[in-house]
């Protein structure tokens, strides 16, 4: 019953079923995603990476990152990627994960069986998150040394109240 609610949630968050969009789809069949959805294989992930490659050389350079839900978690996979020195076209200096989450996918283990990521990051999730609860939130950090967290008492969105702001300035001040 928590994995239909948490669907229909992430189909209200991105604006219905014929808005749906992702970086990977973690149902192969019905080409959807649901991030407590545990699967053998996805769909679209490499097509993503390679996206986001093109983008970097055409549009970049980039200092950094950001990702929000699954966008965040697409992130954590592709500093994995510099990390670990497997993509030369990803320089970032640092990275800003909003509601991000371990994929659940076990294709993507890799990505979290590494070192520890040490590109400098923040960690920005939701108390109320009911598309990404916290918990999830909470256990893509040991992935990265070092991570500095906002968390904020609302849900599933990019918090901007002044303090939030401030913390925001104050990390990217870094760079």
């Amino acid at each position: 019953m928590q994995s239909a609610s948490i669907q229909e949630n992430e189909k209200t968050a991105s604006g219905g079923d014929d808005d749906q969009r992702g970086w990977w789809f973690s149902d192969v069949q019905a080409r959807s995603f649901n991030a407590q959805q545990e699967c053998e294989s996805s769909l679209g992930l490499e097509e993503s990476i390679e996206t986001v490659k093109t983008a970097v050389k055409d549009l970049g350079p980039f200092d950094g990152i950001l990702g929000f839900s699954q966008g965040a978690a697409l992130v954590a996979m592709l500093c994995a990627l510099q990390e670990q020195k497997l993509e030369a076209d990803f320089n970032f200096r640092f990275a800003v994960l909003v509601a991000g989450f371990r994929s659940a996918c076990s294709q993507h283990r890799r990505f979290y069986e590494a070192p520890a990521i040490t590109i400098p990051s923040l960690h920005v999730f939701g108390q109320d998150d009911r598309v990404i609860p916290e918990e999830m939130s909470r256990d893509l950090l040991p992935a990265f040394d070092g991570a500095q967290i906002l968390i904020h008492p609302g849900g599933h969105f990019v918090p901007a109240a002044s303090s939030h702001r401030q913390t925001y300035q104050d990390f990217l001040k870094k760079f």
